[in-house]
């Protein structure tokens, strides 16, 4: 395989990196909602983000919304704050198929208390997002590797006849590398596990990119939605439950006694307008079932990388040839699918 292929194909696979810390937010769930038919004559306004998977997200409802439901939708420019303050404000756009609430707290909190806006759904199946990851050749050839715990069983394979295995983590000013030093001493493996934290996105991904070129075993720390999890046929590995006040003492560089704990989930949710709920329930129905899987996501986003693609012809053929995924979303009230 072409090494300078390989590492170009992790480079532009970059999708949302992990920003600031969560703040506590408000999110009660939404009453449960009978589909109804139609959407009337009312446009629906939806956000498009412009990272890779809220762009494809956007498209994507737009298409299922118009066929299936009969709406007049129309696709406007978004931004993580502006939109979530215009929908808090005005009512519009409708739809965001893809906020990262915990980032605009300020903003989201208040609005939920307003009754102006609220999450009718996750946008993804699954919260948890980071992770460390192995390839599938080496969970293959390991059966029994399937968690952090399983490491301190099998830290030489990752060794390649050094004295340590390798972890690959990500670079030292963001705030992962603080968690995975800690993770790794909280599962016992700070001794076995010599920890590389590289300069910045790119070493990251020319890392693991020479690693699986090689077909050489690797350990690293990466996130979702992504594509480059789905073009290498990456596995998780468990890290056991999240508990919140081990994850605390896991963020902080001097945390005395650190305790094993997963990643924390990252609230990210369909947002809509509080009239959709009240004006348009069937098509709040709709959002309330339209998680996207996550190896979904990364297939999509490994198809918007292909040469000549773009958001518009992934949700042409999302929705040409997954309609597996998507149906369940439309329920009673849409019509048979093509």
């Amino acid at each position: 395989m072409d090494l300078r292929k390989l590492v170009l194909g992790f480079v532009l696979g970059m999708a949302l990196v992990a920003g600031p810390a969560p703040a506590q937010e408000e999110t009660p769930p939404p009453p449960p909602v009978a589909p109804q038919a139609g959407c009337g004559s009312q446009p629906l306004a939806i956000a498009q983000m412009q990272w890779p998977s809220a762009t494809v997200l956007a498209e994507i409802h737009m298409r299922i919304l118009t066929s299936q439901l009969g709406c007049s939708v129309r696709i406007v420019p978004g931004d993580l704050a502006a939109t979530g303050s215009s929908m808090a404000t005005t009512g519009q756009p409708a739809i965001a198929p893809e906020l990262w609430i915990a980032r605009i707290a300020d903003i989201w909190n208040p609005a939920i208390k307003g009754q102006m806006l609220r999450p009718a759904g996750p946008s993804f199946a699954e919260s948890v997002l980071e992770g460390w990851f192995i390839p599938d050749y080496v969970a293959a050839a390991n059966p029994n590797l399937t968690g952090a715990a399983s490491l301190k069983e099998h830290w030489q394979v990752f060794a390649g006849g050094r004295p340590k295995g390798r972890f690959i983590s990500c670079p030292p000013d963001w705030g992962c590398a603080v968690i995975n030093r800690n993770m790794l001493r909280a599962q016992g493996l700070d001794g076995l596990f010599d920890i590389v934290e590289p300069a910045n996105r790119f070493e990251l991904d020319t890392l693991i990119a020479e690693a699986v070129s090689r077909k050489e075993p690797v350990l690293f720390y990466y996130w979702q939605p992504n594509p480059v999890l789905a073009q290498f046929s990456f596995k998780a590995l468990d890290l056991g439950p999240f508990d919140k006040e081990a994850f605390a003492c896991l963020g902080r560089l001097a945390c005395a006694a650190p305790k094993p704990s997963g990643f924390a989930a990252e609230p990210v949710v369909i947002a809509l307008a509080e009239w959709v709920f009240t004006d348009m329930p069937d098509i709040a129905a709709y959002f309330q079932r339209a998680a996207m899987p996550l190896a979904e996501m990364n297939r999509l986003l490994q198809a918007l990388n292909e040469p000549g693609s773009s958001a518009a012809a992934v949700a042409d053929r999302f929705v040409a040839e997954r309609a597996e995924v998507w149906k369940p979303w439309v329920g009673s009230a849409g019509t048979p699918a093509p």
